[in-house]
């Protein structure tokens, strides 16, 4: 079942929709075309008692005014490119420059700050699901290249959020897509994630310098507070002292996914105790940044007036490599014309027994 509403008008008239999600099970997905952002998840926990997972505001105000990425959808480039910069094919690219030296999560007017046109499909049998395109002109932000994409959010019936991406050009650019939804698995609000229980199929990371960009190094995790490869809660190691660990004041960097070959892999496991809720994450991108909201610090408020303190929700963003436009040994992110960006991330929600 899917429903169409009003959410609010921007500051120049534009209206803005919200799209609800629902599944037999009880699951429910919501989503606003500002950003294309997911305001809201609202997934089973032990005795069938649902829990909104993720962090983010009662109106589009919040959003417009006082959101860090919340729930939305990045890009053109998620993560951080260094020094604002890239060179492709001769020439020398300048990007806005958001977070210090470097460019962020597309800029200062990136994806997460624009309307998108959504759509369903109402048809009988018609999979639980919107769509959101956009046209991003050449030269927005710095990129090159008139960049159409299209990303599609599917609640299924076993109470997995499917996100598909894909995107075209007319000119060689770099995409790198993603979703930054926080959340917390004992419901929005409900404190700090530290003991959520998490388990990451990556053997290894991508350091960062001071600047949190990567070196370049590909570093493994065993014998650091970054091993996840077995179950451990995330504040188990969180305030190790580690040199990685003081530059994020916690965990904010990227995994290296173990993979054989293209298609979806498993790619985290996290349970919450308290409600016995889980969250499996699968991905077609070869990594992922786990954030543990280190610079969230209480002056977020946000549903019912929560207030979003330190360390209260995490991040899983599926992704390619930060900066790899600079990093020729990362996977690449160019895409040329004729090509096409195609991304899948699924986030299955279950409870423990």
């Amino acid at each position: 079942m899917i429903t169409e509403e009003a959410y609010g008008t921007m500051p120049d008239g534009t209206p803005v929709k919200i799209f609800t999600l629902r599944n037999a099970a009880g699951m429910q997905v919501r989503a606003i075309s500002y950003g294309a952002i997911l305001v809201s998840i609202t997934a089973p926990g032990r005795g069938a008692r649902g829990a909104d997972v993720v962090l983010g505001h009662d109106s589009l105000d919040g959003y417009l005014n006082r959101s860090r990425f919340f729930g939305a959808l990045v890009g053109r480039y998620g993560n951080r490119i260094g020094g604002g910069q890239f060179t492709l094919d001769g020439r020398t690219y300048t990007l806005a420059r958001n977070n210090g030296p470097n460019h962020l999560h597309g800029g200062v007017r990136g994806f997460d700050k624009v309307v998108w046109e959504g759509s369903v499909n109402k048809q009988v049998g018609a999979p639980t699901a919107v769509t959101f395109t956009r046209t991003s002109p050449d030269g927005e932000e710095g990129y090159p290249g008139t960049l159409t994409v299209r990303v599609t959010y599917t609640l299924t019936q076993q109470n997995e959020l499917r996100i598909d991406y894909h995107a075209t050009t007319d000119k060689p650019t770099v995409v790198n897509l993603t979703n930054h939804s926080y959340f917390n698995l004992a419901g929005e609000g409900s404190g700090d994630i530290l003991d959520h229980r998490v388990t990451i199929d990556a053997d290894s990371y991508t350091p960062v310098d001071a600047g949190q960009i990567p070196t370049g190094e590909i570093a493994p995790v065993i014998g650091t507070p970054f091993d996840f490869t077995k179950e451990i809660a995330i504040g188990a190691r969180i305030d190790a002292d580690h040199a990685q660990l003081r530059i994020g004041t916690g965990y904010d960097h990227n995994f290296v996914l173990r993979r054989t070959g293209p298609g979806l892999v498993h790619a985290v496991r996290v349970l919450d105790p308290s409600s016995g809720r889980t969250m499996d994450v699968s991905t077609t991108e070869p990594g992922v940044q786990f954030y543990t909201g280190n610079k969230l610090d209480g002056s977020y408020n946000g549903k019912g007036g929560h207030g979003y303190g330190k360390r209260s929700a995490f991040c899983l963003e599926t992704q390619h490599f930060p900066d790899s436009p600079n990093k020729p040994a990362f996977p690449s992110t160019v895409l040329r014309p004729g090509q096409e960006y195609r991304s899948t991330t699924v986030y299955a929600f279950g409870v423990a027994r």
